[in-house]
């Protein structure tokens, strides 16, 4: 997509617009999906939904869509009412499920952003499974996709990002990530044009993380461009392991 679109187009209109270039080229929704939204409150997923609900004529797929909130025994990062609420308006059913995540720490433990993550993404593939979804929706974007590459390469030498499409051994469910395509801050220019709440996260644990720190390293690597962090994302899908997922 060229530059000269992103530079006349509407915010929501590219959100949409990329949105759909990312379902369409690596295929992440079929006809008669059922598709679970993980709804977080804050902007990336809620752009999420708020995209997916009205791609349906772009996409050409008859899909249907349901949002589960996962709450937490320390965590209180939304107004789930406000966020039931725009749900419903874009037609999307929405569910708040509590999880006593310090509640299950065994003794000696401590609180980490690891443990809460697999917890709520265990208990994310539980109601997603128990209540016959095939896909969960998960709002990670082109910035968290490389944060993470490099990431895995600078803390574990290894080459893995997280795939746009990945298909689990265990469980009947497929994660996709929609937003893939989308910078940040084209979700946030989007959110504030359609006026889509933004949480901010009040975790004590993730305050002073390792994603923030390589953040700004990669601001200062790529200039905070869109263009250089694009040529990254084509890089993770040119070399001989395809490291975004499969592609129609």
């Amino acid at each position: 997509m060229s530059g000269r679109f992103f530079h006349r187009a509407a915010p929501g209109e590219i959100v949409r617009k990329l949105c759909a270039k990312a379902v369409l080229e690596r295929g992440l929704i079929a006809e008669g999906d059922r598709i679970l939204i993980a709804a977080s409150g804050g902007k990336d997923s809620t752009v999420m939904a708020w995209a997916l609900s009205s791609l349906r004529p772009a996409i050409k797929k008859n899909y249907e869509l349901a949002a589960l909130h996962i709450s937490s025994d320390f965590c209180s990062c939304c107004k789930k009412s406000v966020l039931s609420a725009r749900l419903a308006e874009w037609g999307i059913p929405f569910t708040d499920l509590f999880v006593p995540v310090i509640g299950r720490l065994k003794e000696g433990r401590k609180m980490n952003c690891y443990w809460c993550s697999t917890q709520r993404r265990t208990e994310l593939l539980g109601y997603a499974v128990g209540n016959g979804f095939n896909k969960i929706a998960l709002g990670h974007h082109l910035d968290d996709i490389i944060e993470t590459f490099f990431m895995n390469l600078c803390g574990k030498g290894e080459l893995s990002a997280m795939p746009l499409r990945l298909s689990y051994r265990k469980y009947p469910v497929e994660l996709i990530r929609p937003l893939g395509y989308l910078e940040e801050g084209q979700i946030i220019a989007c959110a504030e044009e359609q006026h889509i709440l933004k949480a901010a996260c009040t975790c004590p644990f993730g305050l002073n993380s390792k994603r923030r720190d390589m953040r700004g390293r990669i601001a200062e690597l790529t200039g905070s461009s869109g263009a250089v962090k694009r040529r990254i994302l084509r890089a993770l899908a040119s070399g001989p392991a395809e490291l975004l997922g499969p592609v129609e």
